[in-house]
């Protein structure tokens, strides 16, 4: 009996690992599959699951399977330490000067620092919005800036004198009209300002205006997809406010990378500036060999194997020419050798010869 019941309950699991088919007939095998171990056909489902795709719409295989492995190649804006400073910076900056720029208590937050792919951010601007492009003129690159509505109608609000507690009206399907363009434009260039004083301290960056876009599509800076540091930034005028979004490809930073990576400002990535006084002023103390070539001449191997004790070599030096001093394989500089007191004695007729220019600068 304990043998039937063993094989009913292994009958049982194998039957479960593989159901029947739609005739409901239980699955043969072939002549060469003759036991429940062998290797079984993955349906679609488990498929599915292993590849990451979200079967239940809660949004976890992003995390898993292929997605995960696509968005791992996106590089964190935490690598780049001083961006955050720099926007930290950006943020006290255009509290100032959209103060003044509205006449009104304007508040400036910073929400959220992430990195992003072009082509998904495109495809998640919500419309309708004003997409400003920007051209980094020292980093010979773009960006781009994003108004959304309810900022455009609180300032066109605000800048026209729109009484305070009243929400702005907003009047969907329908085009920015000029104004509005104009005012955005205005709010958009000191903004491009403010961003141009907080990169200042680390590098000069002149932001300039290229266009103004309605259309995500008119407005791609780069393709699809390549990386791009995404800053959502909050403006409150009192009952009032929206969003700007500020867009920076990767590879519009890539010139200013080993800047980007410091951990502070004016790191300077290992220097020691009293080291490289100590080791400056022991070279100049440093003693090394100079000599001094009267003349050279090219031979034959088989007359240099030929000499033999007492014989003369006829040099093609005078009493009046240039001798040459030489530090190594380095040829330092030309003189004339003469005698002084009890010593030979050379006195230098040319300034240092770029070559050893060159050297002395790469040490």
């Amino acid at each position: 009996m304990a043998d039937e019941t063993e094989d009913q309950s292994a009958m049982a699991q194998w039957a479960a690992q593989n159901p029947p088919g739609e005739s409901g007939e239980a699955p043969s095998w072939g002549d060469d599959e003759g036991a429940p171990g062998s290797e079984r056909i993955l349906n679609q489902e488990e498929i599915d699951s292993l590849l990451g795709f979200d079967l239940s719409g809660d949004g976890d295989a992003d995390r898993t399977g292929i997605r995960a492995i696509i968005n791992s190649a996106l590089v964190s804006y935490e690598r780049l330490p001083m961006l955050e400073i720099v926007f930290d910076r950006l943020v006290r900056l255009m509290t100032t000067s959209l103060r003044n720029f509205t006449s009104d208590n304007v508040e400036v937050s910073l929400d959220n620092i992430s990195s992003i792919r072009f082509g998904d951010y495109l495809n998640s601007i919500p419309l309708p919005a004003i997409l400003a492009v920007f051209r980094a003129e020292e980093l010979d690159n773009f960006g781009m800036l994003t108004v959304d509505s309810n900022l455009i109608y609180s300032i066109v609000d605000v800048l026209l004198g729109g009484r305070r507690g009243t929400a702005a009206m907003r009047i969907e399907g329908r085009p920015y009209t000029t104004i509005e363009r104009v005012l955005v434009e205005k709010m958009v260039e000191v903004v491009l300002q403010d961003a141009k004083a907080a990169f200042e301290p680390l590098t000069p960056v002149s932001f300039t205006l290229d266009r103004l876009e309605t259309n995500p599509r008119f407005a791609a800076i780069a393709r699809p997809a390549n990386a791009a540091i995404l800053v959502k930034l909050r403006i409150d005028m009192e009952d009032r406010g929206g969003r700007i979004e500020l867009l920076l490809p990767y590879a519009t930073l890539e010139p200013i990378r080993k800047m980007l990576l410091q951990q502070f400002m004016g790191e300077k990535f290992g220097r020691d500036n009293i080291w490289e006084g100590h080791l400056a002023t022991e070279l100049w103390t440093t003693q090394t060999e100079v000599r001094a070539v009267l003349d050279e001449q090219q031979m034959g191997l088989k007359k240099v194997l030929e000499l033999k004790v007492g014989d003369t070599l006829m040099l093609n030096a005078t009493p009046d020419s240039l001798i040459e001093l030489r530090a190594g394989p380095i040829s330092l500089t030309r003189g004339r050798m003469g005698r002084r007191n009890q010593h030979i004695a050379v006195r230098c007729e040319a300034p240092l010869t770029p070559q050893a220019k060159q050297a002395v600068q790469k040490i």
